[in-house]
């Protein structure tokens, strides 16, 4: 028997519409006029023989049916496109994990540790995705995240993960260059590096560190942490740094804390599941992983005794 079913053109136009509101916006999400999404709905309301939508002056309103009907419209497409991505990776798209970091941080954290999580789950493909800076864990299609924050995230469930320390760095070439005093810093004569991404680290450091200081902030602009590492090797500048970042240059010399140890920030790292897959063991089990490697890291920087002047 042929099967009741619509045009899966006419669902994808009224899943757009209902979400939306628009057929305008629809139009431009699925690239096609309005006149065509509208034919689109009017043909899916007449093989159904129901209305979907009302107008109210400019306005477009759901129906009753049509808000019922968009919902268990908007599970079968996602469950489609799930079906058909599975095809596409030739298996199973809940057997994976999407794990969403900061570049900086994948960089700096995950990747050193990808050999271990491969033998901890042998059995998991692993997909890291970079997050930009101050996304909302409700906009990122990662099954877990690494966020910097508050740990306060609306439809997720969160677990600090580990409080972060800033820490002032250069190359030791600089410092024997410069020698900045170890009680004030001069910014009108010392090279400093800036964050475009996180601007008010040199004023955060300061406020928490009690270190004295004069003249303006200023210096060369880089947009992450990455570039700032990079920059304060080859003898740039001074910048300030997330510690978990360059306890390894620390430890190998490459870079010195004229300064003094580290301080908090203030804030912290937070692993964020989303609410919808929060009950995964698979998940659970991989957020005590990170939780442990955290930890291992954590006892690391506070052995880091030696900052060199």
């Amino acid at each position: 028997m042929r099967r009741f079913l619509p045009s899966l053109s006419a669902l994808q136009a009224f899943d757009s519409a209902a979400r939306q509101l628009s057929f305008t916006r629809a139009a431009e999400d699925l690239m096609l006029t309005q006149s065509g999404i509208s034919r689109q709905i009017t043909n899916l309301e007449n093989y159904l023989g129901v209305r979907l939508f009302e107008r109210t002056g400019s306005r477009l309103v759901l129906t009753d049916a049509g808000r019922s009907y968009a919902a268990d419209v908007r599970q079968t497409l996602d469950r489609l496109e799930e079906v058909s991505i599975d095809a596409v990776r030739g298996r199973k798209a809940d057997t994976g994990l999407v794990l969403g970091a900061h570049p900086t941080f994948a960089l700096r954290f995950l990747l050193p540790r990808l050999r271990a999580f491969g033998a901890a789950f042998p059995a998991t493909p692993l997909e890291i995705a970079a997050l930009p800076q101050n996304v909302d864990p409700a906009a990122i299609e990662a099954d877990i995240a690494i966020m910097r924050g508050s740990g306060s995230w609306q439809g997720t469930r969160t677990r600090e993960f580990f409080a972060e320390k800033l820490v002032v760095v250069a190359s030791p070439a600089f410092v024997a260059r410069f020698a900045p005093p170890a009680g004030e810093i001069d910014f009108a004569h010392l090279p400093t590096l800036q964050n475009a991404s996180r601007p008010s680290l040199w004023l955060q450091w300061l406020r928490m560190s009690g270190v004295a200081h004069q003249g303006a902030i200023a210096g060369l602009r880089l947009p992450q942490s990455q570039m700032l590492i990079a920059a304060a090797q080859d003898g740039l500048g001074l910048a300030v740094l997330p510690l978990h970042y360059v306890a390894d240059a620390l430890r190998d010399g490459s870079l010195v804390a004229p300064f003094g140890p580290p301080v908090a920030s203030g804030e912290s790292y937070w692993i964020v599941t989303p609410e919808s897959k929060s009950h995964r063991a698979a998940l659970l089990d991989v957020r005590d992983w990170l939780l442990r490697e955290a930890e291992g890291m954590t006892r690391a920087m506070a052995a880091l005794h030696e900052f060199k002047s």
